[in-house]
């Protein structure tokens, strides 16, 4: 499985590399362990945001959805009615990674605290974060992100 998962992360960060930088619907993300890149759904409404990725029951290695929230906050999440497993990469309003949760588990309704000042959170397939490498410190770059405060600005 980390196998799989190690081939997944060195095409995304091909992928990365070769397209352009910041399309609405694509996240970057950068840091030691290289850089990636996901398509992405954006969940910036609030009745998105409480939906989310539940009652689906498959998501390509390569896609996720990124929530946006007005302002930085404690985001709190559980996985009541979503059918795979997330992994959850929480950032501030820099865009820079301030923790991540791996392999939430489907249906569980116990809440995951991202913690205060959560401003961004992208979900991808349980596992994936864990095996590229990606941690507290990395950069993640979007749109959604403005130039003008972001860690790694959009080009």
């Amino acid at each position: 499985m980390r196998a799989v998962f190690a081939s997944v992360a060195t095409v995304l960060a091909t992928a990365a590399g070769a397209a352009a930088a910041c399309a609405p619907a694509t996240v970057e993300l950068r840091g030691d362990f290289g850089s990636a890149r996901f398509t992405v759904e954006v969940a910036d409404e609030p009745d998105e945001r409480s939906v989310g990725l539940m009652n689906r029951e498959s998501m390509p290695a390569s896609a996720g959805m990124l929530f946006v929230y007005e302002a930085p906050q404690r985001a709190t999440f559980w996985m009541k009615n979503t059918l795979i497993p997330l992994d959850m990469i929480f950032a501030d309003v820099t865009g820079t990674v301030t923790g991540v949760h791996e392999n939430a588990v489907p249906l569980d309704e116990t809440v995951i605290d991202g913690g205060p000042g959560v401003q961004y959170v992208l979900e991808i397939n349980g596992g994936l974060a864990g095996a590229m490498g990606i941690d507290a410190g990395d950069e993640m770059r979007h749109p959604a992100i403005p130039s003008d405060v972001a860690a790694w600005p959009c080009e």
